[in-house]
């Protein structure tokens, strides 16, 4: 989080007024409310194209764990994503409502210290969005999903009011990933399912630490470290899994799509440990979660899932062309 200036920046709501009213005016006036937050405040507040990020987290979950053992699919299974982006946006409100002393200082043009958001909403947003997301687990998966649901959840909210700033922020962030990727495997076999899930843990724990550095930089000894443990997530995620020739192929391409998309700017970090570079190299991460989700789907054999998830990421590619061409900056969203 770099700052944008020294103080932060207000906006009178309303200019005074150019004459006085009139004995009837008042009465309309006191039924005027000021407006709430509009959608694009909303969605600003939730980083709502990052979910992109995070669907793949049940895609792949699912994948691992029908692997070899095919369970039937219902309808209702489809809920599993959409239970991991509430959860997941959820998380994004209370990100905010927990940092909106700093970001006033530090990012001002935020939903809530500007002033588009207020704080209570924002909390009461992130609570909805939670509920709805365990919700949406039960209807899914009923008691073995809510299992799952339930700890995520708490490591949610754990993460953004408790544990954000302390050693073990990065752990429970991790355990948010895992827990996802698990929360889509509920319907097949659990177990075929860990490694994915420690696959993608492991890679959030990377980047969860490395973005500690963007404001005062990082160190070469972290990033030299993250940089490390994605070549050995890459090679896990492309090793001998399903024994179809295509899908082995797909799951190296998949895995080498991942280490291009993040490894560069982890190097860069570690040669120039800069804040800069260490809040490239978190951006570079957060963008690699749908390759390798893509990886270990095609590593459990599912080309259809790894299809999908190619097409994810086609899209936050290209919604990440249309924010720089409307000169929006991206932010971390760990």
């Amino acid at each position: 989080m770099t700052s944008v200036s020294g103080q932060p920046r207000f906006r009178p709501r309303f200019d005074p007024p150019l004459r006085e009213p009139s004995s009837a005016e008042p009465q309309a006036r006191s039924l005027t409310r000021t407006p709430g937050p509009s959608l694009g405040d909303l969605a600003e507040l939730v980083r709502a194209p990052a979910a992109l990020s995070v669907v793949g987290d049940s895609l792949a979950g699912l994948a691992a764990a029908r692997a070899g053992t095919p369970t039937p699919l219902r309808g209702r299974h489809a809920l599993l994503p959409v239970a991991s982006a509430c959860l997941y946006l959820g998380g994004m409100a209370l990100n905010d409502y927990a940092d909106r002393h700093l970001d006033a200082v530090e990012r001002p043009e935020r939903p809530i210290p500007s002033g588009r958001v207020t704080p209570r909403g924002a909390l009461a947003v992130g609570a909805a969005l939670t509920a709805g997301g365990v919700a949406a687990a039960g209807i899914a998966g009923g008691r073995r999903a809510l299992a799952i649901a339930v700890p995520l959840a708490a490591c949610v909210w754990t993460y953004d009011l408790v544990a954000k700033d302390h050693p073990t922020g990065p752990v429970v962030m991790a355990a948010c990933r895992g827990l996802d990727v698990l929360l889509g495997a509920t319907p097949g076999d659990l177990r075929s399912a860990l490694p994915a899930a420690a696959g993608l843990a492991a890679h959030t724990l990377g980047v969860t630490v490395l973005s500690r550095g963007e404001v005062h930089g990082t160190t070469t000894r972290v990033a030299g470290s993250v940089a490390a443990g994605t070549v050995v997530g890459a090679v896990a995620a492309a090793a001998t899994g399903n024994q179809r020739a295509v899908a082995r192929w797909t799951a190296v391409a998949a895995a080498g799509a991942y280490a291009a998309a993040c490894l560069p700017a982890q190097v860069r970090a570690a040669a120039r440990p800069t804040a800069a570079n260490a809040r490239t190299a978190t951006r570079s991460g957060i963008q690699a979660m749908v390759p390798l989700q893509a990886a270990w789907a095609a590593r459990s054999g599912s080309l259809g899932t790894t299809a999908l998830l190619a097409g994810v990421a086609a899209v936050g590619h290209g919604l990440r062309l249309l924010g720089r061409a409307r000169g929006r900056a991206g932010v971390s969203i760990t």
